[in-house]
């Protein structure tokens, strides 16, 4: 499993994307809840050294900060993953640049590129393996509102392979 450095949002933020998970859950369409919890993936490689823990705090210690989640999309083409867009704010990429430099060293075997800056697309998973016939009623669930104003609240390392956070 995959360890990473993510964003976890303030408890009403949080509380709104698990809503519709929920939401999702009920009308079939299999959601993220309740065997996570709602974030932002900032940085991802197969094994994070916990040594990063200590050169991140600084960086925990600037939230929180303002979270606009915005337009659904989807990853994949069949069986696709289902999200919300972060709108990218100025301080969200500042943030983001400033992990993986902090990180670099300690992604290993190196991030994955889809994480790494000008390669990177804020968002938050909803469902994992939505079919084609299940996108209509997805997009009538999880696309309203339209935005979500919210902020971010912490920073946490993810173990993937123990199922473990480390929050910082």
């Amino acid at each position: 499993m995959v360890h990473s450095i993510e964003l976890i949002f303030d408890r009403d933020t949080e509380d709104a994307v698990r809503r519709i998970w929920d939401e999702l859950a009920g009308a079939g369409i299999p959601s993220q809840a309740p065997a996570s919890r709602p974030h932002v993936t900032l940085a991802v490689a197969e094994n994070i050294a916990a040594d990063v823990d200590d050169l991140l705090r600084p960086v925990s210690a600037r939230l929180p900060i303002g979270a606009l989640i915005g337009a659904p999309l989807l990853f994949g083409r069949s069986d696709a993953v289902f999200a919300r867009l972060l709108v990218p704010s100025v301080e969200l990429l500042a943030l983001h640049a400033e992990v993986h430099r902090l990180c670099g060293p300690f992604l290993m075997p190196a991030a994955l590129p889809n994480s790494l800056p000008g390669q990177w697309t804020a968002h938050v998973t909803l469902a994992r393996r939505v079919g084609a016939g299940q996108l209509g009623r997805a997009l009538r669930i999880a696309g309203r509102p339209a935005q979500l104003h919210g902020s971010f609240a912490g920073l946490r390392r993810w173990d993937g392979s123990k199922r473990v956070e480390h929050l910082l």
